[in-house]
């Protein structure tokens, strides 16, 4: 038993935990599956690897910068972080191994999922958030069943992270046809529920057509806002500096001093917004790279392991569709966040600490997917549900965290959230003896909802006249 808890703990921290091993792999996989020539196999697989490795180095040059600007803002809007007895290195010092087990014990539920309903359609991949999903279910459920052991909270983690996994895709789904008509991959990030509030409320705003960001029409004068890498650059360095201008000069002169202790901090300021410009144009150039690769790539196991099944695939994925739309949703779940940080504080109400990163990705998405719908109306919406959530989101669940590891709710994605409440919502008819509840009513969901999916799926191809239903492997002559 110690044998096999070795093994899979080895892969969570070794595959599933390294994005660009696990990309690299199903890459170099999926092109052995189409028996393509060794050189192709090698150069695929690896030109993948070095795309997410490319992307993630990005992700480093701009959320570097970010995390300093959380420093500036909080002190520039007087606030501090609320005060933790427990924290986030502790709880994984101590439910660690139990998480890394939870990691790859869901991994294969999901894959068996996905290979007995062919309605499931698509692979969840992204390797960093499947961590953090299995770090707030196993949180919540030391919370709602605090004597559990390790194998009841590894087992029903798994089940329940398996059934997020698999479904999540799956509601993203009608909207990413409206980002990727062709459904080459899904969409896998914990920003779901607010794109897909963002979605459904953007509808009566208009329509792409008439207001895409991407074609949007500006005076000569301000035609160079055009380009999103200068756009990028002009909006986070006046924010940077205004930042700057209104922060404890101690607290910005230590930030500008961890890139260099010469630096003014009104360049440092500067400097950290033209870096985050350099730093998503890096990411761009990544994601093109490893899609170039995977989604060729994946058609090995589409035809060969699990028939008729795509890539579910991280949130940057999508960014290179309207950018223009990713910045706007950002900066406007940035402002709505600011204003509700100084709302709470002037009330005396909980003190918010700007997560930037998340509303970076959050509100991006956001406004990507609100752009789909409704163009860049579309877009400013979808900046200010992820604001809202993320404030709202933030202030309550801090509490539900504190004997476990607060911090999850400040670094948190709308999912998160959901999750959270979710199984706190439990709480009364789940303890220590009936927590086997959570995984048996997951999976069930789950199954009936993919059963649904199948007959719904199967009776659209006979009313369009194709010979298998969709999502299934096309037959073969």
């Amino acid at each position: 038993m110690g044998v096999i808890k070795d093994i899979l703990t080895f892969l969570a921290n070794n595959v599933f935990g390294q994005v660009p091993i696990l990309i690299g792999l199903i890459t170099l996989a999926g092109l052995i599956l189409q028996r393509k020539r060794a050189e192709d196999v090698v150069a695929g697989a690896l030109r993948a690897t070095i795309g997410v490795v490319i992307l993630f180095i990005g992700v480093d040059v701009f959320t570097g910068g970010l995390a300093s600007f959380q420093t500036v803002l909080a002190s520039a809007m007087g606030t501090t972080p609320p005060h933790a007895d427990h924290s986030l290195t502790d709880f994984l010092s101590k439910q660690g191994g139990t998480i890394a087990l939870v990691i790859t014990v869901a991994f294969l539920v999901h894959v068996l999922i996905v290979r007995l309903f062919p309605a499931a359609r698509y692979l969840y991949l992204t390797g960093h958030l499947m961590f953090w999903i299995s770090t707030v279910t196993v949180a919540s459920l030391v919370t709602i069943a605090p004597g559990a052991n390790q194998l009841t909270l590894v087992l029903c983690g798994a089940g329940f992270v398996a059934a997020y996994w698999t479904l999540q895709p799956l509601w993203m789904r009608p909207l990413m046809r409206r980002v990727m008509p062709d459904d080459r991959f899904g969409y896998a990030h914990t920003s779901s529920l607010a794109c897909l509030v963002t979605g459904y409320a953007a509808r009566p705003l208009g329509s792409r057509k008439k207001h895409d960001t991407e074609k949007l029409t500006l005076p000569r004068q301000l035609s160079f806002f055009k380009d999103v890498n200068i756009s990028t650059a002009l909006i986070i360095s006046v924010i940077m500096l205004l930042g700057v201008a209104f922060a404890d000069h101690g607290v910005v002169a230590k930030a500008a001093a961890e890139m260099d202790d010469k630096l003014s901090p009104w360049v440092w300021g500067l400097l950290v917004g033209l870096r985050f410009a350099g730093g998503i144009a890096i990411l761009l150039y990544g994601v093109r790279m490893f899609l170039g690769e995977i989604v060729p790539a994946f058609k090995g196991f589409s035809d060969r392991v699990i028939p008729g099944t795509r890539p579910a695939l991280d949130a940057p994925t999508v960014f290179p569709v309207a950018p223009t739309a990713v910045m706007l949703g950002f900066v406007t779940s940035t402002v709505v966040f600011l204003a509700c940080l100084a709302v709470s504080a002037a009330a005396g109400w909980f003190t918010l600490a700007p997560p930037m990163i998340m509303l970076f990705f959050v509100g991006g998405a956001a406004g990507l997917f609100g752009n789909v719908v409704a163009g860049w109306r579309g877009a400013v919406l979808g900046g200010v549900i992820s604001g809202l959530i993320l404030a709202v989101g933030q202030g309550f669940t801090w509490g539900l965290y504190e004997r476990t590891a607060p911090e999850l709710s400040t670094l948190a994605d709308p999912d998160w959230y959901a999750i959270g409440w979710l199984l706190k919502a439990a709480d009364p008819v789940i303890g220590k003896g009936t927590v086997w509840l959570v995984p048996v009513i997951a999976l069930a969901a789950t199954v009936v909802t993919l059963v649904l999916l199948g007959r719904a799926d199967k009776r659209r191809a006979v009313a369009e006249g194709e010979p298998e239903a969709a999502g299934a492997a096309p037959a073969k002559a």
